[in-house]
This record gives structure tokens, C-alpha cells and sequence, in this order.
């Protein structure tokens, strides 16, 4: 994602720079990300971004 972002900065993707930082931080273990942190995460934030990953696609489609 962190690409996409360099080559579209209007990618349609909400909190993206925010999506590649966690990333980041859990990748290599950065401030010891606890489990609260990611089931907070997956529970809250998951459900929009699998919207508008579903909206991206059927963009693509037409």
C-alpha cells in the first residue's frame, strides 16, 4: 500500500498512511505492539477498510 501511495496520493483508501505505520510497527517490533492493540484493531478499524477495498474492486470491475 505504502507504493500506491507514492505514486496515487489520492488513493481512496481512509487512515492508509495509518494502515502502513501499524504495519510497520508489528512487522519489526516496534514498541512491543500488544495483542489489545491488534484485537482493537481487527475490531474496530477491519470492518470499514474491508468496505472500501470491496468498493475499490467493483470500481475496477466497470
Amino acid at each position: 500500500m505504502f507504493r500506491i501511495l507514492k505514486v496515487d496520493s489520492t488513493f481512496k483508501i481512509k487512515n492508509a498512511r495509518k494502515i502502513v505505520d501499524t504495519r510497520n510497527r508489528i512487522i519489526h517490533g516496534y514498541h512491543g505492539v500488544s495483542e489489545e492493540t491488534i484485537w482493537s484493531i481487527a475490531i474496530r478499524d477491519l470492518p470499514e477498510l474491508e468496505s472500501e477495498i470491496d468498493d475499490l474492486l467493483e470500481g475496477a470491475r466497470q
